[in-house]
């Protein structure tokens, strides 16, 4: 045989392509080896709220669940395909057809009859699970499965991948922050509402139609939304936590950060070489441009309308939400119908009236997570001062 005859058919997953081309190019794989799988797809798990969430998946036909998640614990198969860190084979749906979970339903609604299901994990961190779906029953006999757990391994050490590139990122933030202000600039609490309120705008805008976006990036989007003001690590102690409206001068500084976030990514990005991390670029256009407003008057650009990315444009409706209804030490939350009322008069002129009415159509969603992720202190130590008092009441 000649050196180099052989042709490796799994080479494309070296290269930098999303993940969504390479869990379909495994497909392909199965299916040109005529083996009986009609979908395989992943959903990645929120551990904070004990949530799932629909992430990537390719199949023969239209995809019958998207933009879907569901708690964990009130999914107790799957819940037992974690603790036992094994997998599970239903050769027959029908198995689950009394179950009342939308997944469930969606699943055999899509026509298919039987699951393959393989958890996850990152050492001790799981991270989701991986799923293989036939159109026929009783496929699923160990000479299929032994070729489907090098499959799932594959692709769960791609996700996880991903996954631990932007909390080690996350986490480099958080680090460099306790070593400057020796506290956070941004709470726990925050952060955790503040991008779950991401999710939730991006996730309605797409059910509307209004924004092309997969599941995929939606968690991504999710991923990077804490890191937002990463900038604010410059930002001197007595400007970013004082607990009064700020001077010019203090408003310029403040007003840095964005700039400074900007490049602090880029220095962050080059040094721990994630260039090539999907969704990164939208993680800076986030970091440089949430303060930018649609009539132009918001900054570090001035940029105005369309030239604001949609991203940016989300991020800045979930923040103000979230400062207008969370305690400061100077002011009490707002009721959330005040809340909502502000950001609607913001939208005549400062804020994306589709993301501020994507909100509002999930309100009590929002309001489910501002309850959960409560400050358990009595007030937040973050400050509001962004340096643009048009834009953060």
């Amino acid at each position: 045989m000649p050196l180099f005859s052989h042709e490796d058919k799994l080479r494309e997953l070296d290269a930098s392509a999303p993940l969504l081309e390479k869990i379909e190019m495994l497909r392909r794989i199965l299916e040109a080896r005529a083996l009986p799988i009609d979908r395989v797809a992943v959903a990645t798990y929120d551990a904070e709220g004990d949530v799932l969430h629909t992430f990537i998946a390719s199949n023969d036909g239209e995809n019958p669940l998207v933009r879907y998640e569901s708690r964990l614990a009130d999914a107790p198969s799957l819940l037992e395909v974690r603790e036992k860190r094994a997998p599970r084979v239903v050769n027959d749906l029908t198995l689950f057809a009394a179950g009342s979970h939308t997944h469930t339903h969606s699943i055999a609604a899509g026509g298919f009859r039987a699951s393959y299901t393989v958890p996850i994990f990152a050492g001790e961190r799981f991270v989701g699970f991986v799923f293989f779906n036939s159109r026929r029953t009783g496929v699923f006999d160990e000479s299929l499965l032994d070729q489907l757990d090098v499959i799932a391994h594959l692709l769960g050490g791609l996700v996880a991948h991903d996954m631990l590139a932007a909390r080690m990122l996350s986490g480099a933030l958080k680090t460099a922050s306790d070593l400057v202000h020796a506290r956070d600039p941004e709470t726990w609490g925050h952060l955790q509402r503040m991008a779950r309120y991401v999710r939730l705008i991006a996730q309605q805008l797409a059910d509307d139609g209004k924004l092309r976006m997969t599941d995929e990036a939606i968690e991504r989007l999710f991923w990077f939304a804490p890191m937002h003001d990463i900038g604010k690590l410059a930002v001197p102690d007595a400007v970013l936590f004082k607990p009064a409206r700020l001077s010019d001068d203090e408003r310029s500084v403040m007003r840095e950060h964005s700039s400074v976030g900007g490049e602090m990514l880029d220095r962050m990005i080059h040094n721990f070489e994630l260039g090539e991390l999907q969704g990164i670029d939208s993680l800076r256009d986030v970091a440089l441009m949430h303060h930018e407003a649609l009539d132009g008057s918001g900054y570090p650009r001035g940029l105005s309308q369309d030239e604001i990315p949609m991203m940016a444009r989300i991020v800045a409706v979930a923040d103000i939400f979230d400062a207008l209804t969370s305690p400061r030490s100077y002011k009490q939350p707002w009721p959330v119908e005040a809340a909502m009322a502000e950001l609607r008069r913001m939208a005549v002129s400062k804020l994306d009236p589709d993301c501020v009415e994507a909100l509002a159509s999930r309100l009590s969603d929002a309001e489910r997570i501002r309850l959960e992720f409560a400050e358990e202190a009595a007030g937040e130590r973050i400050s509001d001062n962004c340096g643009n008092s048009t834009l953060i009441p």
